[in-house]
Formats: structure tokens, C-alpha cells, sequence
């Protein structure tokens, strides 16, 4: 036994070494410096393990949220158009349509450090500094009053800070799961049927035919091709698009500015809705694919853009 646990010991050990060696003779790759890895190396755990030293007040989170969150989040958090939601929703959880915010359902503070520090603010993620993302934090605390106006949020007294819902969590029960890959001889995939009898769900899957993804995505551009009008273009303005062409951030022409829009029109909505759909790098800023909302359909996109392009003639 204690030789088969020195081999072990011994391939472990090895395979990095192995691997490295691979990729040297085939001239790929260089080998991540310490600095390299610590750049990835951001995560932040429940246990606050990761966090970096520093510290943010309610006072001056309220600042920083007013310049950088606001426009997306709303100013108390209560979200613009159909960017989330960050306060609120307390006891609705059991509810038809619960309100799933930072203070009624997020199971641990060290997420929306991590996710501000990852993420945000939306166009320039990761600019924010240590102390900047302890003071958002601190300041969406307040908004979902579980901290004081003169709270002080810090690496020390971090894990102090218990969030509502947490008891809520548990760890899954359910064993892993791994089906045998099929080789030969397999069951044609049109047999296979899902059959989920599960009363406390209230559905039965298998008394329903379940439409496969292509039907359900012929279904959408269906009924995506009725959408392209005055009444869509101006509510996926607001709801996306004018996040930026509002108020001319990351260098968008805003809305009503025909001197900035002439020249964009005289290029043609065959070009600008190209631009709109698949992104474009300009002079003076960046339009990202969809205004960043993927989940819009191509119509909505080529609705918003003649709408901008009537309100700017």
C-alpha cells in the first residue's frame, strides 16, 4: 500500500512537469507567471476568503451609485426598464411572480462584491477600485435596509454581515449522476421521452408534446416578424438602448442630436441596423452587438434604430 501511494505521489507531482514539457516541444504557450494567475485569482468566497484589504462607506457607495449605477439600476435600485432589480422584494419569494433581489433572495454578500468587481459597472467592467466596490456594496446594503446611513463596510467585519435569505440554501441531496456513453447500438433518440411524474411541481411532461428547440425558434421569428413597429422601437429604446443614446455614454450619439445623427442617416438603415445587430467599433465609441442584450430579437433591434433615426431627423 505505502508503494502504490509513493507512485501516486510521484504522478502527480510529474504531470505538471509533463505537461509542460509537451507544450514546450510542440512550441506552444509559455508557462503563467505568477502575476498572470493572480489576475484570474479574483474570486470571492461566502467565506470572504479572497477578499482584498480595504474598506467603503453608505455615504460614499451613494455617490459612486448615483455616477455609475443609477442610469441601469434606478436610484434606489428599483431597476429602469428591464435591468435588474437590486432592492426590495422582501416575502414575495412564495409568490406567484417573486422579486428576486440582492436583499430578498441573494444567499451571501460575498456575490455582490464579486460580481461588482467582476462585472460592472455594465460598459467598463472591472475599472473600479478595491475600496470604490466595498462602498457599492455598503450602499446596496442600505438600499435594502439591512445596514445603517453610517455603515462601514471592510475586509474585517465582512463576514458580519449576514444576509436574509441565506437559511434558505441547502446543499443538494441528490447523488452525481453519470449515464454510460452509448456507442453502439443505441436507442433511437426519437424514443426517448421525458416522464417526470412530479405532483410537487403540478406538471406532467409526458402528457404534452415538447417542442424542440428549432419549433420553438421557428415559433419566435414567427411571431417576431409582426413586432417591427413605432410601439416596439420605442420600448426597446427605452428599455435598452437608451442606456446609452439618452445621455451619449461611451461615446453614443443621443437621441434628438441631428447634427450627430446626420451623418449616420446618410449611410442608410441597411448599415446602421447592421451596426446596431452585430456591433461596431467607431471613432468615438463602441456599440456593442444588440446594445449588449442578446436576447432581443433582430426585429426589436431594426425597430429601435428607425425609431432613434425619426426622433433625430
Amino acid at each position: 500500500m505505502y508503494k502504490l501511494v509513493k507512485v501516486f505521489l510521484g504522478l502527480l507531482i510529474s504531470l505538471p512537469l509533463s505537461l509542460n514539457a509537451i507544450a514546450a516541444n510542440l512550441d506552444i504557450g509559455t508557462p503563467a507567471s505568477a502575476e498572470e494567475i493572480a489576475g484570474w485569482d479574483i474570486d470571492v468566497r461566502p467565506d470572504g476568503h479572497g477578499l482584498p484589504p480595504g474598506s467603503g462607506s453608505v455615504l460614499d457607495g451613494e455617490t459612486l451609485y448615483e455616477e455609475k449605477c443609477a442610469s441601469c439600476h434606478g436610484v434606489f435600485g428599483e431597476g429602469e426598464g428591464g435591468w435588474p432589480v437590486l432592492a426590495g422584494g422582501e416575502g414575495t419569494l412564495r409568490e406567484a411572480r417573486p422579486e428576486k433581489t440582492v436583499g430578498s433572495y441573494w444567499p451571501y454578500l460575498s456575490t455582490l462584491w464579486d460580481y461588482i468587481h467582476r462585472a460592472m459597472p455594465f460598459l467598463t467592467p472591472q475599472t473600479l477600485e478595491d475600496d470604490e466596490v466595498y462602498a457599492l456594496t455598503a450602499y446596496i446594503l442600505y438600499l435594502n435596509e439591512l445596514v445603517e446611513d453610517d455603515f462601514v463596510l471592510s475586509q474585517a467585519n465582512f463576514n458580519s454581515v449576514k444576509m436574509p435569505n441565506e437559511m434558505s440554501f441547502v446543499d443538494d441531496p441528490r447523488p452525481d449522476v453519470h449515464n454510460r456513453r452509448c456507442m453502439k447500438k443505441c436507442k433511437d433518440p426519437k424514443s426517448i421521452k421525458l416522464d417526470w411524474q412530479t405532483p410537487e411541481l403540478e406538471f406532467i411532461i409526458s402528457d404534452k408534446p415538447v417542442q424542440s428547440p428549432v419549433a420553438v425558434a421557428a415559433a419566435s421569428a414567427e411571431l417576431s416578424k409582426h413586432s417591427k413597429s413605432s410601439a416596439v422601437g420605442e420600448e426597446t429604446y427605452k428599455s435598452v438602448c437608451g442606456v446609452c443614446h439618452a445621455s451619449g455614454i461611451a461615446g453614443a450619439p443621443t437621441v434628438g442630436d441631428s447634427t450627430a445623427w446626420q451623418t449616420r442617416i446618410q449611410q442608410g438603415l441597411s448599415v446602421l441596423n447592421e451596426h446596431a445587430l452585430q456591433g461596431y467599433q467607431g471613432d468615438s465609441g463602441f456599440m456593442p452587438a444588440k446594445g449588449g442584450n442578446p436576447t432581443l430579437s433582430d426585429e426589436s433591434v431594426e425597430a429601435a434604430v428607425e425609431y432613434m433615426v425619426e426622433q433625430s431627423k
